[in-house]
């Protein structure tokens, strides 16, 4: 019996280890699978992760205050071009395509076309400040081309007084006229300046969803001075200190004149004076810079320049 046990123990062993070895490999086999589940299920949340990134990105550039124009380093480099166009080459320009032809006294507001086709009106009202600064009230969405095309000269101007941060690329809108106006927008940016304030109201994004509502203050000026139809007021519409108006862009200057351009190119073509871009937005903004200079008392003088003060004199008075 005893002989019988131990021989039966001493078969029993190696089966033992066997069954141990076997359950010890099951249980690492099992371990690893758990393991490459861990694993693939991390990578599927980070590939999902990304996904839902991209298809935010994607949503946020078919909507919205999209930027499709340079970013990063290329920004950098453009709005300088735009911002720091040598004065000698604005004062070269002058008036460029812009005829005094646009301007009339703010009496004869009310006879301008329902459009609202470009004027820059003298109205002589109740000075328009803020900080105790003259205040540049701008007025517009990111949809409209003629925004579009007006926002060049905007900044061109008030950089002769001022400094620009912050601003993005956008374009107009692709299923209105004049599609895809290339352009800033001046939500999210910033305007510092010891001689004026400028306050900017993009109404509207690209795809005419709501962005800011102007004050009721904004408003009653933009139903003054430029009341449009039922359907709405023309844009943009540009406030100097509420002593000049300018609703649209003044003739012959307007988002045509920028069709099928990229933004570099725009912005090579304002170191050109003979160049049509440059005699379109670089008139254009003159005639803002003349008209700030008349509420500044001509200051600073690197802004207010001879040229400048020449533009002056074209301004209708007003009988208001």
């Amino acid at each position: 019996m005893c002989g019988m046990g131990k021989a039966s123990r001493t078969k029993q062993a190696p089966d033992r280890r066997a069954r141990i070895a076997a359950q010890r490999e099951s249980a690492r086999r099992a371990e690893q699978r758990k393991r490459i589940y861990i694993a693939g299920g991390s990578i599927l949340a980070v590939v999902i992760v990304v996904l839902a990134f991209v298809l935010i990105k994607a949503n946020s550039n078919s909507s919205g205050s999209s930027s499709n124009g340079p970013t990063g380093a290329a920004l950098t480099t453009l709005t300088g071009q735009v911002t720091g166009v040598p004065v000698t080459t604005q004062d070269k320009v002058g008036a460029g395509s812009i005829t005094s032809t646009n301007f009339i006294p703010g009496s004869e507001i009310s006879t301008v076309s329902a459009s609202g086709s470009s004027y820059f009106a003298t109205v002589n009202g109740s000075p328009l400040t803020s900080g105790g600064k003259p205040e540049v009230l701008y007025v517009g969405a990111e949809y409209c081309p003629f925004c579009a095309a007006q926002r060049w000269a905007i900044i061109v101007s008030l950089s002769r007084f001022g400094t620009f941060s912050g601003l993005t690329t956008i374009h107009s809108s692709s299923t209105d006229i004049d599609p895809n106006t290339p352009t800033f927008t001046f939500y999210g940016a910033k305007y510092t300046s010891k001689y004026i304030a400028f306050t900017p109201v993009e109404e509207t994004t690209v795809t005419e969803t709501p962005l800011q509502n102007p004050t009721s203050a904004q408003q009653a000026l933009v139903a003054k001075y430029d009341p449009g139809t039922s359907s709405g007021s023309p844009i943009p519409f540009i406030d100097v200190g509420n002593k000049y108006v300018e609703v649209g862009n003044l003739n012959a200057y307007g988002p045509t004149v920028l069709a099928g351009k990229s933004w570099s190119q725009v912005a090579a073509a304002l170191s050109q004076p003979s160049s049509t871009i440059a005699k379109g937005i670089l008139g254009s903004a003159n005639y803002m810079t003349a008209g700030i200079c008349t509420l500044t008392n001509n200051q600073p003088a690197s802004a207010c320049t001879p040229a400048i003060k020449a533009l002056e004199g074209n301004f209708a008075t007003s009988s208001t």
